[in-house]
């Protein structure tokens, strides 16, 4: 199993920028889908970003909303896996989680994949 934990959310204005780590411990971490999850105040739980385990092809899929706006990166060697928020809007504020998995790729966007949680991270966007 791989235990996740985030760090770096806060408060930032409209059209501003903000990344949040995942820092993972555990055995085989390149073993694992690294993902970023939000759940916005009142709304369930929704799929960000992924970063897919290196013998899944290691290639990085984004929900639409966050498209062109949001970057995951993963360093193998020290076990993080890195959110950069750009262009920040209100709608972007919620609690932010990662989550590891060794789903099928098919899958990699389903919270219910996810068995190892952190404690999540707050995004407030001012407008």
């Amino acid at each position: 199993q791989v235990q996740v934990a985030e760090s770096g959310g806060g408060v930032v204005e409209a059209g501003g920028s903000l990344t949040l780590s995942c820092a993972a411990a555990g055995v085989n971490f390149r073993n694992y889908h690294i993902a970023w999850f939000r759940q916005p105040p009142g709304k369930e739980r929704e799929f960000v970003a992924v970063s897919s385990r290196p013998g899944s092809g290691g290639k990085s899929y984004y929900d639409q909303s966050v498209e062109g706006r949001f970057t995951i990166s993963r360093d193998n060697a020290k076990r993080v896996v890195n959110l950069q928020m750009s262009s920040l809007k209100p709608e972007d504020t919620a609690v932010y989680y990662c989550a590891s998995s060794q789903a099928a790729l098919s899958a990699i966007r389903l919270s219910r994949m996810y068995y190892s949680w952190g404690q999540g991270t707050q995004v407030t966007v001012s407008s």
